[in-house]
């Protein structure tokens, strides 16, 4: 069980001499317009007077907290530990009587007692007249001591919301990806499956690239975010087993900016628009298709573009693009790890659509990829 949090005494030590110094203070002031006439006091009886009021508080504060703890008030034992601290509030005032008592008689004589009045009724007179303020100083400690309770359990179940949604989002982020390597790898296995009997130096071409492109997703670290120039290689792979596929009717063309490689971006987070680019834009062209591929830094953020001189979009292409498994996956990642900081747009020009995704910018330390983008 966590140890409960107690003021430093340092910091108890200085709200006492603070109180003391303001209480001294007071008191001075209050004897200079004595209304009797002029009334001589010693400042340093004053001060040692104002601070034996106030430090007799402060060495019972420990174990005032302690008590407020051990015997709380918001229990269905309530009234026991009333009782309790009643009892233990007037012992408190009682020993600080009896420290003041001590006090004025080191500094006056018969600690300035009038010699008209008894011990017992000078005694009474003196708790009586303090006795207010104690209970309220007692009470005060007691109500400060919950309060810093109250608020560490408030930043406690803060920090285990807090982290308990990390882990929450972790396990989506992870159930995303999950879900994304299944739909990729089926796709792939279903192209080399046509090439089989059609092509069969393709097939086999196919299954090399294929195998170094698994390789790549074992090999990593399993991190949801890697830096661009990572996913660039990925994305490589895949497009050499997709221009096998397509042979001469598949273009790549590449302008990725220098300073944007070593950007973090989310584990395949291109590769589901570049097969939507190629399945719905260059697969039903009957000319020779053409993907780009671009990246920009753009206020702060990474920018990134997919763009194909596909056939565009006909009705059926924008419903896909709303319920489509991988540009679907692609949306809830996005919104998983940076909620309403990015952007994920289409666009359509004279021809072919264009898909730009924007991130907020996060670079990666140096040497956290070292593969070589190639132009395809």
């Amino acid at each position: 069980m966590e140890k409960a949090w107690t003021p430093p005494v340092r910091w108890i030590v200085l709200v006492a001499a603070v109180l003391s110094l303001f209480s001294t203070a007071q008191a001075y002031r209050l004897s200079t317009l004595n209304l009797r006439g002029p009334y001589d006091i010693e400042v340093g009886s004053l001060l040692l007077l104002n601070a034996t009021y106030w430090f007799v508080p402060a060495a019972f504060s420990l174990p005032i907290f302690y008590l407020a703890r051990r015997y709380r008030l918001d229990t269905g034992r309530w009234p026991g530990s009333l009782a309790i601290h009643i009892a233990a509030a007037l012992f408190f005032s009682v020993v600080h009587l009896f420290c003041m008592l001590g006090v004025r008689s080191l500094l006056w004589t018969d600690a300035g007692k009038p010699q008209t009045i008894s011990w017992t009724a000078f005694a009474q007179r003196q708790y009586l007249m303090q006795l207010d303020w104690l209970l309220m100083t007692y009470s005060a400690i007691i109500g400060l001591s919950y309060a810093l309770d109250y608020r560490r359990e408030s930043q406690a179940r803060a920090i285990k919301e807090a982290t308990l949604e990390t882990r929450l989002m972790e396990a989506r982020l992870q159930t995303l990806q999950a879900e994304l390597h299944p739909h990729f790898l089926f796709n792939t296995l279903h192209a080399i499956s046509t090439l089989v009997h059609t092509s069969p130096d393709a097939a086999d071409r196919m299954i090399s690239r294929l195998s170094d492109l698994l390789r790549l997703t074992f090999d990593g670290t399993g991190a949801p975010a890697v830096s661009l120039q990572e996913e660039l290689e990925f994305l490589q792979k895949y497009l050499e087993i997709e221009q096998i596929r397509f042979q001469d009717r598949l273009s790549v063309l590449y302008d990725v900016d220098s300073e944007t490689l070593d950007a973090e971006v989310p584990r395949l987070i291109l590769q589901p628009l570049v097969e939507n680019a190629i399945k719905h834009g260059v697969s039903p062209r009957s000319g020779r298709g053409l993907i780009q591929i671009s990246s920009r830094l753009r206020d702060n953020a990474l920018w990134i573009e997919v763009r194909d001189n596909g056939v565009g979009l006909d009705g059926k292409g924008r419903s896909r693009l709303h319920s489509g498994v991988g540009l679907s996956n692609t949306r809830a990642r996005l919104e998983c790890l940076y909620g309403t900081a990015h952007r994920l747009e289409f666009s359509e020009g004279s021809e072919g659509l264009a898909v730009q995704m924007q991130i907020p910018l996060t670079r990666l330390p140096p040497g956290a990829g070292d593969a070589a983008v190639r132009v395809a």
